[in-house]
């Protein structure tokens, strides 16, 4: 067992569990996170996740000052519905950035160079939902973290795999439970 891999899963799961409960130190724990498994993927040559992990160190930062300050009044963000046009613009966004991604990862000699590029773009997706408090994050990660469950055992990081399989239970249950924060908003 790698410890830079188990350390990285620690600090994952940390982050997606305290994200579950809105709680804006899921943000920290999450650039730990994200900076040891740029480190990791990089060593395997998994380029576009190595460097999605850096992207996701920038909007760690983001995410938190976010989460703390970007609601009304400058307070914190409540969970809400993404807007129509903003999550099909992301998406659309996702999409380009997938396929620019994967032509630039397979002549770099990536190894799952379109499956990694399209896993990489839509992670981008799903965290810029997440940074805003969108519900709709939680789908995407359930879908992202399916296809990096599959990647990552391919490339023998079985610990990483399990990780991933268990984000996709979490991201199952952060679905539920901000539903219910959002119900009970709704009814405040």
């Amino acid at each position: 067992m790698n410890p830079l891999e188990i350390t990285g899963v620690a600090f994952g799961i940390a982050f997606v569990w305290l994200a579950i409960r809105e709680h804006p130190w899921c943000w920290p724990a999450g650039l730990v996170n994200v900076l040891i498994f740029a480190v990791l993927f990089w060593r395997v040559r998994l380029f576009g996740s190595a460097g999605l992990q850096l992207v996701y160190a920038a909007l760690a930062v983001y995410g938190w000052y976010a989460w703390l300050h970007g609601g009304a009044d400058h307070g914190a963000l409540r969970v809400s519905r993404v807007p129509r046009a903003v999550l099909v613009w992301l998406l659309a966004a996702g999409a380009a950035a997938a396929l620019v991604l994967g032509v630039v990862l397979r002549q770099a000699g990536a190894a799952l160079p379109m499956i990694d590029a399209a896993a990489t773009a839509f992670s981008l997706v799903a965290q810029a939902l997440q940074t805003r408090k969108w519900i709709e994050n939680w789908v995407a990660w359930v879908i992202v973290d399916a296809v990096f469950v599959a990647e990552y055992a391919s490339q023998g990081l079985a610990v990483t795999s399990g990780l991933y399989v268990v984000y996709t239970v979490m991201a199952a249950l952060g679905w539920r439970a901000w539903r219910r924060s959002m119900a009970g908003a709704a009814t405040a």
